[in-house]
């Protein structure tokens, strides 16, 4: 009888306690103040975003959102739950901040949070670009378009100051009025022009109303700034000029956003409906349009966040000119300032 012992039973029971004992060892020097991967790099930050924008975290429960917020918070305060290991406190990480504001901490509306992008704007892109030859479609898609905008706007904003329900109400309907008359304008222009122009109305209607929305909705920024920091996060004050830079770059990576879901798909769309099949079931028309919008999107969405850093940052000497005295006075060795785009 063979009575050489199981190979299989002592490499096992070494690999488990090699896991146990480096689970039990995770040090709580790890940073996770900032992104797993290195933001001073387009890849890094792409891989950053593909993690944040990922639309299955939009199905995550309020026990496993509860569950992220824990072992964050407790990591921060040098408390690490048991068991934990790095690729645990990452996943926590891009979980907890899929869902709360980076400023506030709070509880991000969900359709507001950048992992719903991908779900929301392919059904509304998709649907603006198969309703848009005839007014009160063109009215109501974009009227839908830019509520949902403007939630986004307002969820991803940058800084932590409140604002009034007054506040919100007004920039909503000013943003949404402006948006939309700019959409029916430009679609009462192109009346006249082929199938195959008329079709690219949308984009061009979104991306002038992702101009107006965006500074709108965040017009509280505008007038009385978002926080700005130095190198080590500590708050130097309130800058009307980091607003300007933040919402421009927010409004450039948008408008690129939207770009290749309403560029490319009407290019086949134009195409795949002189084709019989679609002849032959023209309903097919919008789920395809919307398919086609979605795989572009998943794509686009984090590597248009992507372009510019989340903490940008600018010179002092771009600053207003009395919070450059103020910074100069108490921190006389600071020479770049660092603030929240938002999304």
């Amino acid at each position: 009888m063979d009575q050489r012992p199981c190979c299989f039973s002592g490499p096992h029971v070494d690999t488990s306690l090699e896991k146990i004992k480096m689970a039990a060892e995770l040090s709580t020097s790890i940073n996770i103040k900032e992104p797993r991967w290195d933001q001073s790099t387009f890849v890094g930050r792409a891989k950053h975003f593909f993690t944040v924008t990922d639309p299955r975290n939009i199905l995550l429960t309020n026990e496993q959102l509860a569950h992220a917020h824990k072992i964050i918070t407790d990591y921060r305060e040098g408390i690490v739950s048991p068991g934990l290991t790095e690729d645990e406190l990452w996943r926590a990480k891009y979980v907890f901040d899929s869902a709360f504001h980076p400023d506030t901490g709070e509880k991000m509306i969900l359709i507001g949070r950048m992992s719903a992008q991908v779900p929301m704007n392919m059904t509304i892109t998709g649907c603006m670009m198969t309703f848009y030859k005839t007014t009160p479609a063109v009215l109501f898609w974009q009227w839908i378009n830019q509520s949902f905008n403007a939630i986004v706007n307002y969820t991803n904003r940058s800084g932590d100051a409140p604002i009034t329900v007054g506040q919100l109400g007004t920039a909503y309907v000013s943003a949404t009025t402006g948006a939309v008359a700019t959409a029916l304008g430009l679609n009462a222009l192109t009346k006249h022009v082929s199938p195959l122009i008329g079709r690219f109305v949308p984009f061009a209607a979104v991306a002038a109303a992702n101009c107006i929305n965006i500074p709108l909705m965040r017009q509280r920024e505008l007038q009385h700034g978002i926080p700005i920091t130095d190198e080590n996060d500590n708050r130097l004050g309130e800058s009307s000029k980091a607003a300007q830079q933040a919402i421009s770059q927010v409004v450039v990576s948008r408008i690129l956003m939207a770009s290749p879901g309403m560029a490319i798909p009407p290019f086949l769309m134009n195409h795949l409906e002189k084709k019989a099949f679609l002849r032959r079931f023209p309903w097919m028309s919008a789920p395809i349009q919307v398919g086609l919008v979605g795989f572009c999107l998943v794509f686009a969405t984090p590597l248009c966040c992507a372009l510019f850093p989340q903490k940008s940052s600018m010179s002092v000497s771009r600053l207003e000119p009395e919070l450059q005295e103020k910074i100069r006075a108490s921190h006389p060795g600071v020479e770049r300032v660092y603030f929240n785009k938002g999304l």
